[in-house]
């Protein structure tokens, strides 16, 4: 590498965790005063704090703020080297444009990398520490009981659970149903289901009914083990907890969902492809910050710092509002998560053609 290239790339870096650190920083003094009364309460070990709650605070917020400022950093030291005639001198010397580029493009793969491992890997595990944490000391949000309980289990079975108890895995009022396109062939219906193992369940005081066109068959009994393909944690589950999955977790939880005919798998897919949707925002936000501030004009760094914010602000609530189309059914998950990179790819590839001239 040259040393343009690795002037650039320190300069990127330094400024791009420079401010990480700062804004981190900012956001543990906040979150801290806020639950300090909380820590005393609760007599919480400075251990605890440290090490089970902000060691893994860091990670989450390190994520949410990277798209922010990557593109801050690249505007503030581009628009520092343009106001000293550096971008000047270094293109009249015989330096494409596309080759000026390239450090930072180099910059944003390693920033992609890192961004990818850490949704993907890091933040899930960590995610599930903190909320722990959060549960324990803080606000009890992990429900013990769930009620009215209903999903397709696989292809054309359908459980309902009135209500089930995760501490004694026992719930009451049941109902298992199979059909065969839309022909309801078999119907059990429990007093009470408990969980044993794996996907073994127990049905008690149950009634049984199979459908044969106009024919009916009909078992009553005590108790019956029966298999079931879902495990009592994933009554709980909902949206909130693909965050706390690895990718491999996630796809394969995903699979899952699908090979039942799930309804709720919308809300997974789209947690899955906004993990490769967000990193990738960071060749965006990149180009986007470069073509913005490369170019010396006269409002200086503080006109460029405020379009950077601005456009970052769209992008960040486009990315919000987008992802609700999923779950309304306007768009599928994968485009509902791919069209704010897409709309903001154009524009940065727009700009590039208009400063690249």
């Amino acid at each position: 590498m040259k040393r343009l290239d690795l002037y650039i790339i320190r300069k990127f870096l330094g400024t791009f965790f420079l401010s990480i650190v700062l804004i981190l920083s900012i956001a543990i003094v906040f979150d801290l005063t806020e639950k300090m009364d909380d820590f005393y309460e609760n007599q919480v070990s400075l251990k605890e704090i440290v090490f089970d709650y902000y060691l893994n605070f860091l990670p989450y917020y390190l994520d949410m703020f990277s798209q922010l400022f990557i593109f801050i950093s690249v505007i503030f030291f581009t628009s520092k080297m343009a106001g000293n005639s550096e971008v000047i001198a270094i293109l009249a010397a015989g330096v494409s444009y596309e080759r000026f580029l390239r450090p930072y493009l180099v910059t944003a793969a390693f920033l992609f990398v890192f961004s990818f491992a850490l949704g993907g890997w890091v933040i899930p595990r960590a995610s599930g520490k903190m909320l722990a944490f959060t549960d324990k000391y803080i606000e009890k949000f992990t429900r013990e009981n769930a009620r009215n309980v209903q999903m397709v289990v696989e292809e054309g079975t359908v459980l309902y659970i009135e209500s089930f108890q995760m501490r004694t895995h026992i719930g009451y009022r049941a109902s298992f149903e199979h059909f065969e396109g839309k022909t309801l062939t078999q119907r059990i219906i429990a007093e009470r289901i408990r969980h044993v193992e794996g996907y073994t369940w127990r049905l008690e005081n149950y009634t049984e009914r199979q459908f044969d066109g106009m024919r009916e068959h009909l078992v009553q009994g005590q108790a019956k083990d029966t298999i079931i393909p879902v495990l009592p944690e994933e009554l709980f589950y909902t949206a909130e907890h693909a965050q706390q999955m690895t990718n491999p977790e996630l796809y394969s939880y995903i699979q899952k969902l699908r090979e039942r005919g799930a309804g709720n798998v919308k809300a997974f897919e789209t947690e899955w492809y906004t993990r490769f949707a967000g990193p990738l925002g960071a060749f965006i936000m990149t180009l986007l910050g470069v073509t913005l501030s490369s170019k010396k004009v006269r409002g200086g760094m503080g006109k460029n710092l405020g379009i950077g914010i601005t456009l970052t602000a769209l992008y960040i609530l486009f990315s919000t509002v987008s992802t609700t189309f999923s779950v309304s059914g306007v768009m599928s998950p994968f485009m509902s998560v791919w069209l704010p990179n897409i709309v903001f790819l154009i524009i940065a590839f727009v700009l590039y053609l208009r400063v690249r001239r």
